[in-house]
């Protein structure tokens, strides 16, 4: 047999997992388990299997089939959704990994909740709720409103609702309990829980052997209240929140059982104190990784990589920088008719992409029918400083032009 290979358990989508599978792919061969055979993904891939990622039965097949083709040396997902089952892969095959009890943990936010009680992390309170008269019995019981709906174990804002009153509450469940549909095996339902005011940052942590380094702590910036849609991500080298915050999220991580990989551990800035949001065992979605090794020259990437083998990661920082992700959302719900991004400096603009094409029908906020929010295009900076990253982000997205066509009107 060659070189040991490196198992990745889903790719999807390519604009936000490309510079993932390019990162791996630099130091160890890669073999991929995915929905459909590779095609943007080939260039990184030496073997693969197409399964439905879904299926325990099938998957756990499938990486029997690789590994009698190969010596696979470690598993690795960049999903939320399937770290689940990269993490019974690794078990199956006898490879490092965390627990899947640890994954389940950190995946339903309920549990998590519960394991940072437990161990005195500062988090929010939460309780499960079952229909609309419990959410509105439990807003009372923790201290009335507001509050915020989400999902047990879903990711990316989905579902997550803020509530100011008791008459937001009916739209808000429906919100929520659609989101809840779409969630992962590895929770149920809908939780109600106290509303966190304050700055929203994550930290960004590698851990080996029960043993967590953070390395960046990005700031969130989210907006189209009542919900939490992310709208832009910066992150700085030595940001002086870190050595306040590290130890936080490295308790965090310590409760609900994760002892290797890469984190992202997302937290509120409050009056109190941080508080926990929730802890998240793979590499922050929005690029996020690729945000950190613009400023500090780390590889999330890389990273996940090496300790997915069993190797000890390359954490040196070899820059100093801030760099910042905008995201560009539709003006309102309908069929884009133009997308352009008008002339300006590009001196300091490290990419630019375009989600939507001409033609397609988006959505500004969630509603029942469609949990999630179709954004239209993103947009990633560098600057020496925090506010030159903040500045360069704003020339940019200013230049970003996105309209549409009101299906609603069409319809009247």
């Amino acid at each position: 047999m060659s070189h040991p290979m490196l198992l990745v358990v889903g790719s999807a989508p390519e604009l936000m997992r490309r510079y993932l599978l390019e990162a791996a792919a630099a130091q160890d061969p890669l073999l991929l388990l995915d929905t459909h055979a590779p095609t943007w993904q080939q260039p990184y891939v030496v073997d693969h299997e197409a399964v439905d990622l879904h299926d325990p039965t099938a998957v756990a097949a499938a990486a029997d089939a690789l590994a009698d083709r190969w010596d696979i040396a470690g598993v690795l997902s960049f999903d939320e959704t399937l770290l689940m089952a990269a993490a019974r892969l690794a078990r199956q095959l006898g490879l490092p990994g965390n627990t899947p009890t640890a994954v389940a943990a950190a995946r339903d936010k309920a549990t998590s909740r519960q394991l940072f009680m437990a161990s005195d992390v500062p988090s929010a309170v939460s309780t499960w709720v079952h229909s609309l008269a419990a959410a509105a019995s439990a807003a009372e019981r923790i201290g009335g409103y507001p509050v915020v709906l989400k999902p047990a174990a879903h990711a990316g804002s989905i579902g997550v609702v803020r509530v100011d009153d008791i008459t937001e509450l009916p739209t808000a469940w429906t919100i929520a309990s659609a989101g809840a549909a779409y969630q992962g095996a590895e929770g149920e339902g809908v939780l109600l829980e106290e509303f966190l005011d304050g700055p929203e940052i994550s930290i960004e942590t590698v851990t080996q052997h029960g043993v967590t380094h953070a390395v960046a702590i990005t700031h969130k910036s989210t907006g189209h209240h009542p919900y939490f849609m992310e709208t832009a991500h910066l992150v700085s080298a030595h940001d002086p929140l870190l050595d306040t915050v590290a130890p936080i999220a490295a308790a965090a991580l310590r409760a609900v059982g994760i002892t290797d990989g890469v984190s992202h551990v997302e937290m509120k800035l409050t009056e109190s104190g941080p508080r926990l949001i929730e802890v998240n065992a793979r590499i922050g979605g929005d690029r996020i990784g690729e945000l950190v090794r613009y400023a500090t020259g780390v590889d999330l990437g890389r990273a996940a990589a090496a300790i997915a083998c069993g190797r000890a990661p390359d954490l040196q920082p070899t820059r100093a920088r801030s760099a910042a992700i905008g995201m560009v959302y539709p003006p309102a719900d309908g069929i884009i008719t133009t997308r352009e991004l008008a002339a300006g400096s590009d001196e300091h603009v490290e990419q630019f992409h375009w989600l939507c094409e001409i033609g397609d029908h988006v959505t500004l906020t969630p509603s029942s029918r469609t949990p999630n929010n179709i954004r239209a295009g993103f947009g990633i900076v560098t600057g020496a400083t925090a506010q030159d990253a903040r500045t360069h982000l704003d020339e940019l997205l200013s230049r970003a032009v996105v309209r549409v066509r009101s299906t609603v009107t069409e319809a009247a």
